[in-house]
């Protein structure tokens, strides 16, 4: 089909500007700013965020100590002015159709000019019972995030190898009462051992019976052990296993690193053209305020790629002028007013 222009504010019937699967931050940061841009969006809305578990998320200006659920409402709120509908649904399927993709929801297909992709990852956490049940609630991923509610206090970090030697020493930040918890071989270099050593990180490897007490029971978090004495601690952190929280990257095309994250440029786009990928689904840093910046960034480039067509739509171009050299006609920056 021959797709009209997309002049900015003006609705194509059957034709999204930009479809986003994913409505965590990275996904509610690239709709607000594509609304305001007078993009007409569809965002799907999968369900609760990865954090919902945590009471109180941290280190976001202005927000500190908000929990995921009141973030979500209020960004939520924040796109009612905007044409942007809001869709609470999964994507099931994908396929491109000449310039455009066809999505499916539900039992019908949605078109878009532009597909971003912010489903996120999913946690694998070790088998160890009781450990799931206390995932954001005594059982936590980052120090940055909740290391300073527990400042002083014993701590463990559940791990072995190198991600576990590194995570220690970070924690370590926080308090000097740390205790490595290797629930069997500690999988550490020489080197990595004495490193502990040094900084006075205990390290335990008899085999982790299972995790109780922590916030839910109000108690601290108790680790029991198979033939020792259980540990009791104000709180333990881990660095999980993740995957990618949809396939439907792949499916598409999309190419995925070694650790099956999407790979994107700096500018968010995949290796398929008109596909964008943003926040923790890429490999970056897992923070919120990270995957907001991410999703504007995204936004501001597909916008300007939009404004781009729609100027030459109708036969102009951004032209340079005399003092910046040859004048030729160039791709807009995000940058461009």
């Amino acid at each position: 089909m021959d797709v009209p222009a997309p002049h900015a504010g003006e609705v194509v019937p059957g034709l999204w500007d930009v479809l986003i699967v994913g409505a965590g931050p990275a996904g509610l940061s690239a709709a607000l700013t594509l609304g305001r841009s007078r993009r007409r969006v569809l965002l799907l809305d999968g369900g609760p965020p990865r954090n919902a578990s945590v009471s109180a998320g941290h280190g976001l200006l202005t927000r500190d100590g908000i929990s995921p659920q009141e973030l979500k409402a209020a960004a939520l709120a924040d796109l009612e002015p905007y044409d942007v509908t809001v869709r609470e649904d999964h994507a099931r399927e994908v396929r491109r159709v000449g310039e455009c993709f066809d999505v499916r929801v539900g039992d019908a297909w949605q078109r878009t000019r532009v597909l971003v992709f912010a489903t996120g990852v999913r946690d694998i956490l070790p088998p160890v019972p009781g450990l799931r049940e206390r995932w954001g609630q005594g059982v936590f991923h980052c120090p940055y995030c909740d290391g300073w509610e527990h400042e002083g206090r014993a701590l463990a970090v559940y791990g072995s190898g190198q991600s576990a030697h590194h995570l220690a020493l970070t924690v370590r930040a926080w308090s000097d009462r740390v205790t490595l918890l290797c629930d069997g071989e500690p999988c550490l270099t020489p080197e990595q051992a004495l490193d502990l050593e040094r900084v006075g990180v205990t390290v335990r490897t008899q085999p982790v019976r299972r995790v109780s007490g922590g916030p839910l029971e109000d108690a601290p978090v108790c680790v029991s052990f198979v033939g020792a004495p259980p540990l009791q601690v104000d709180a333990v952190f881990l660095a999980p296993e993740q995957q990618g929280g949809s396939h439907l990257p792949a499916a598409l095309g999309c190419t995925l690193d070694g650790k099956g994250r999407v790979t994107v440029d700096g500018n968010q786009e995949t290796s398929l053209p008109g596909v964008f990928a943003i926040g923790d689904m890429t490999g970056a840093p897992q923070y919120v305020v990270q995957a907001a910046a991410a999703g504007m960034h995204a936004a501001q480039v597909i916008n300007t790629r939009l404004i781009h067509a729609a100027v030459h739509a109708l036969g102009a171009a951004f032209h340079k002028s005399p003092e910046d050299g040859e004048e030729v006609a160039r791709d807009p920056e995000p940058h461009d007013e």
